[in-house]
């Protein structure tokens, strides 16, 4: 599918990255509906927002085991494996959402038309 970045349909018929994945491991896509409303949209759009909370929270914690000059090897892992996951969710985020911006032009010829 063209998109509105290589001429063809606008940005909100671009297939969406979804927070989590399909078989094998494989990123899943979403072509979302015209208002990007749908039920899995709305899904996609709370997971996406759990997962930043999490990551957030995880910030928090990863403060305080650092500060203890106490933390055993075992739990600086433990938690070096949950920020990984928490990064990689992150930016999985981040793509997708930078995916659906609209480019400059589109902006433009938005605000014109």
């Amino acid at each position: 599918m063209r998109s509105a970045r290589d001429g063809g349909d606008p940005v909100s018929t671009q297939p969406r990255l979804l927070p989590w994945n399909g078989e094998a491991g494989k990123p899943c896509y979403l072509v979302p509906s015209e208002d990007g409303k749908g039920y899995l949209s709305r899904l996609a759009d709370e997971m996406e927002a759990v997962q930043l909370r999490m990551g957030s929270e995880l910030l928090g914690h990863a403060r305080a085991l650092l500060g203890n000059p106490k933390a055993e090897a075992g739990e600086l892992r433990f938690l070096a494996n949950r920020l990984v996951e928490a990064l990689y969710d992150a930016l999985r985020v981040a793509e997708s959402r930078g995916e659906r911006l609209p480019l400059p032009e589109e902006e433009a010829e938005g605000a014109r038309g």
